[in-house]
């Protein structure tokens, strides 16, 4: 799951849990190693289940460092000094030292090798997708990294078809109805390994064609019909907003982020009624109570003011603390 931005990927974690998680739920399991937050799949963070980054890494880190390449160049970052940084780094987090992005610019500063900014992220993306480092135990609400050896499995290998087969079937599997295209974009997979993929799930996947487009998903595989209407307050980069490129338009069959007149000043958080964007959100956290400000692009009724207020509370239950709701039509 995308995850650069730590704390609302946090609450789109709880919500594919299920009811009662919390945020101090969710940061002792990233203390705990149960989940991993690191560079796999695309040039950004994901949040990934401990047994699964070593296979995934294997499997689609050379196409993220393909996609690098140019800002590797324009860092000056070539083989060997990459090479030479990750001893560095590996060395000084090993036996459980875990270092925040600062500490690490200084051990290299004093290296001789210069790493700030644009520079040093990419310098710690590549150490990362050479399954060197990982994330590590938070201090305050800074970020570590570890020692990747230490933190994962070695038992997760996989051979590469079968690495292929299971995140072909995965994608589709959660996220289907979606295409080859959609997955293409959240994978970085080439459309010839999607097809070993394809062919390998065989009876694990079906597929439909909707207007020449193929759809592929799980067979049996319905979800629960939520009470309608449902609402839900998704984070700016949750899998139903970044996880599809092709078939994107179908959370927005309205066209109503299309007429909205600007689009700079709201929130970025989404709102959704049923299956369809409906508004913008964010979340003020006060001394007593978190302000939740809802902006709808459209007027809600009674009840999907209700639902409303439900999502809220979960959210609330989420952050241990009061949420009121401001809501106002754009």
């Amino acid at each position: 799951m995308q995850s650069q931005d730590f704390q609302p990927a946090k609450w789109a974690v709880a919500q594919r849990l299920g009811p009662g998680v919390t945020d101090a739920d969710l940061d002792r399991a990233v203390d705990d190693g149960v989940i991993l937050r690191t560079h796999v799949l695309r040039p950004t963070w994901h949040f990934v289940a401990r047994a699964d980054l070593r296979w995934l890494l294997e499997l689609t880190a050379p196409r993220v460092h393909a996609l690098n390449a140019y800002a590797y160049r324009r860092g000056e970052l070539d083989g060997g000094l990459l090479c030479r940084t990750a001893d560095l780094i590996a060395d000084a987090v090993a036996g459980g030292n875990h270092l925040t992005r600062t500490e690490i610019a200084a051990l290299l500063a004093r290296h001789g090798i210069v790493a700030e900014g644009f520079r040093l992220g990419y310098i710690l993306i590549h150490a990362e997708l050479e399954r060197v480092i990982c994330s590590g135990v938070l201090r305050g609400k800074q970020h570590t990294y570890a020692l990747f050896e230490e933190r994962v499995p070695r038992a997760g290998s996989m051979e590469r078809e079968a690495a292929l087969a299971e995140l072909v079937r995965r994608f589709f599997a959660s996220h289907g109805p979606a295409t080859v295209k959609d997955l293409s974009w959240w994978s970085s997979l080439t459309r010839a390994d999607i097809d070993i993929g394809l062919s390998l799930a065989g009876r694990a996947l079906e597929s439909t064609d909707v207007d020449g487009v193929t759809y592929w998903f799980a067979p049996g595989n319905d979800a629960a019909t939520a009470p309608s209407p449902s609402v839900r307050l998704l984070q700016a980069y949750d899998e139903y907003i970044v996880g599809y490129r092709q078939s994107k338009y179908l959370i927005d069959l309205g066209g109503l982020m299309a007429t909205t007149p600007d689009k700079s000043g709201l929130p970025n958080g989404v709102i959704v009624v049923d299956t369809q964007l409906a508004g913008r959100w964010k979340r003020t956290v006060r001394a007593d109570v978190v302000v939740l400000e809802a902006v709808l692009y459209r007027p809600f009724g009674a009840a999907e003011s209700a639902a409303l207020q439900v999502a809220a509370d979960e959210l609330g239950v989420f952050l241990g603390a009061r949420v009121v709701v401001s809501a106002r039509l754009l």
